[in-house]
């Protein structure tokens, strides 16, 4: 129902509903959108229907809006571009709140494009009809509420108004609502709209594929230089949080290893650092802080150079909250504190590939600590505790058995990942929701993941985190690369038994762990997946070696639910005990 001029856009469409809708798309494909994520809905029919017509979007659908919402963080993790999510109106918009969240905390640029009813059939019993306005409240960094489209309100207006918001998302990093009101007709009719003498004054906008206004953006590293050698003469620790290397240069964490090569300072990698398997971190640190050789010597460094917020380790983040430092530098390219300790004192805004470049390079340093022996020992009782078939033993080994992308679940997986594995030579790009570390739409923001990457991709989540997503596992069939669920299923939230809640009578079980005695073999079943239930490390070596070859599985790795905590406190215990104590 469109015709297309020879550029791609249309000049004549179904409604003029359409016509706003398409230069909303078209615009928004030449601020760099190239994907678009769709749940059907009736009164978002004008923007479907230009998603679906414009050549250059890719289009993916889910039916459940909350999933829709993860899977499009995914793609725009993975692909480190913004990413369009359309929905009708109604809860449908509300369903994408928790995603709309993670990004904001995580600074990824989503773009929610919400189908609305016009003002007036609000507040009158008008079905499907909420307040939709400023919904996400302070979750955005830019929300919009557009009049219904109308022949008197310039096409310039529109076309503007989403220039502002992606330069401002691009300054801001974070997710943008844009509300929009549509009256019927929402669907093609007997004739076609002929829109040629609304669009003719955008001039040359009609065949210049740059978008209607310019907002450049220039952004320049602090002069720090001077303060930089003197930092640097110090005793330092670099800490790794959360990095997230560009589709053109993955490897960017890698020049922290080079500076950490160069001053001679321990480097401390978080599981999201994209630098916990490399030879130079010291891989069992979370650990290791349970040996009181090991934090004192950790505890001569002066200053701290951090890359990256959001540290997953409880003792790290409490060390460092507890050290007199001399200095402490962050760096992030997220205008945010990350900082929840206070301990920060001067705040550097930019990529560590951006940041390392600006800074003066220095003579080579000794290291001036012994923390690679210390944590010798450490490592010897990890390899120990992880021979056995428990979920320590299976995260153990995931870790070295892992190839292309690793995404982690949140709770018990994020924090065993963080704890365990070897040192390997082949890189493994990881993932984790650990923004506000819900446990809610892991399987869908994975499978969004993987949809930009050519290599297998693997989820490691808890059982509660998979009953939460199970309707994402109706994406994974479409996946076009191996794909691989690993379930550790403790039957419930065996978290629970390592935190200090209420433990009597049946409030433990009832209230917190909630068992549910459920097996996910029949949900593979349901979802068409490959299945397996290993019951030894040596078979679910094999069964995960033979999911990465081609498909998708699910892998159920049954245990005990009190044996983790159990496993965790007995070796903590072990690496207390001094070796005169063994």
């Amino acid at each position: 129902m469109t015709v297309l001029t020879s550029n791609g856009l249309a000049k004549a469409h179904a409604t003029f509903n359409h016509v706003w809708a398409a230069l909303m798309l078209e615009e928004l494909y030449r601020l760099g959108v190239r994907d678009v994520v769709l749940a059907p809905g009736s009164r978002s029919s004008p923007l479907t229907m230009a998603a679906s017509e414009h050549v250059g979007l890719c289009c993916h659908c889910h039916f459940d809006e909350r999933g829709l919402g993860f899977m499009a963080l995914g793609i725009a993790r993975g692909s480190h571009r913004p990413v369009v999510i359309i929905t009708t109106s109604g809860t449908a918009v509300a369903n994408l709140y928790p995603a709309v969240v993670e990004a904001n905390l995580l600074g990824v640029p989503l773009i929610v494009l919400s189908a609305d009813r016009p003002i007036e059939l609000l507040n009158n019993g008008s079905n499907q009809a909420i307040d939709q306005r400023d919904i996400f409240s302070r979750h955005t960094t830019v929300h919009h509420d557009l009049p219904p489209p109308d022949t008197e309100i310039k096409a310039a207006f529109l076309l503007s108004t989403i220039d502002q918001a992606v330069d401002q998302q691009r300054r801001t990093p974070g997710p943008i609502h844009i509300n929009c009101r549509y009256r019927e007709p929402l669907y093609p009719g007997n004739c076609l709209v002929d829109a040629s003498g609304y669009l003719a004054p955008l001039g040359r906008w009609l065949t210049d594929p740059t978008p209607w206004s310019d907002w450049p953006t220039c952004m320049a590293m602090p002069a720090i230089n001077n303060e930089w050698e003197a930092f640097a003469q110090q005793r330092g620790l670099i800490v790794v949080g959360r990095v997230e290397g560009s589709v053109d240069d993955p490897h960017q964490a890698q020049q922290i290893v080079a500076l950490s090569k160069q001053l001679g300072w321990p480097l401390l990698a978080d599981v999201q650092s994209q630098l916990r398997f490399d030879p130079q971190n010291l891989i069992h640190f979370d650990l290791a802080l349970h040996d009181e050789r090991f934090s004192i010597e950790l505890a001569k460094a002066e200053v701290l150079l951090q890359f990256g917020g959001r540290l997953i380790s409880k003792r790290l983040t409490q060390f460092i909250a507890q050290q007199p430092w001399q200095d402490v530098w962050l760096v992030d390219p997220l205008p945010q504190r990350l900082d929840p300790d206070y301990c920060v004192k001067r705040r550097l805004i930019g990529s560590p590939a951006e940041v390392v470049a600006a800074l003066q390079k220095l003579p080579e340093h000794k290291p001036w600590h012994q923390l690679d022996s210390l944590q010798r020992r450490t490592s010897q009782l990890v390899e120990e505790w992880a021979a056995a078939f428990s979920e320590l033993g299976v995260c153990h080994q995931l870790a070295q058995l892992a190839e292309g992308q690793l995404f982690i679940g949140n709770s018990l997986p994020a924090r065993l990942m963080n704890m365990l594995g070897r040192h390997r030579q082949a890189p493994l790009r990881v993932w984790a929701n650990r923004g506000a570390s819900g446990i809610d739409g892991l399987i869908a923001t994975a499978y969004g993941l993987s949809c930009t990457c050519s290599e297998p991709t693997t989820i490691v989540l808890g059982d509660t985190s998979a009953l939460h997503d199970l309707n994402s596992l109706a994406l994974l069939k479409q996946a076009t690369q191996p794909l691989v669920v690993v379930i550790l299923n403790n039957d419930g939230g065996s978290i629970f038994h390592m935190l200090p809640v209420p433990k009597e009578g049946e409030l433990l079980e009832r209230y917190y762990r909630q068992p549910h005695g459920l097996s996910f073999k029949y949900a593979a079943k349901m979802f068409g997946l490959g299945y397996s239930a290993p019951n030894s490390l040596d078979a679910f070596s094999a069964a995960y070696t033979q999911a990465l070859k081609a498909g998708v599985t699910l892998i159920e790795v049954n245990v005990p639910h009190q044996q983790v905590a159990d496993d965790l406190k007995a070796l903590g215990a072990a690496i207390r005990r001094t070796p005169r104590e063994q």
